[in-house]
């Protein structure tokens, strides 16, 4: 498995890279979204039905239903719980990671299955 350091240099390849500042709505549930976000710094809460069902740190993954799914819609709304510095990783750039490092998808379906499993908890 990669370590949140490698996984923060991974994402640091992205072609986009954006700021939001604590409070910052990221997106939000049943909006299309076209590419996934990597934290690089800072940390993130994902919201369903008034609650926060996680807190996203540097070094792990949000929004990749957006690239495996049809229709491309958001199951949840991100919030900047700090001021942080994501990546914006589209299809052609997941794919790229997945190729070159394929350790990297293992990383995102951690990520989906430790999402699922505190959603199932809840």
């Amino acid at each position: 498995m990669l370590n949140p350091i490698q996984v923060v240099e991974l994402l640091m390849t992205a072609p986009a890279q954006k700021e939001f500042m604590a409070g910052d709505t990221i997106f939000e549930v049943g909006t299309v979204g076209d590419f996934m976000y990597g934290v690089i710094e800072g940390t993130v809460e994902l919201w369903i039905n008034g609650r926060v069902v996680e807190t996203i740190a540097a070094g792990d993954v949000f929004g990749e239903g957006a690239l495996v799914q049809i229709p491309h819609l958001r199951a949840s709304t991100a919030v900047a719980k700090t001021n942080c510095r994501l990546a914006l990783v589209d299809e052609a750039h997941f794919k790229f990671l997945v190729q070159e490092t394929p350790m990297f998808a293992l990383e995102v379906i951690r990520s989906l299955s430790t999402r699922l499993r505190a959603l199932k908890a809840a």
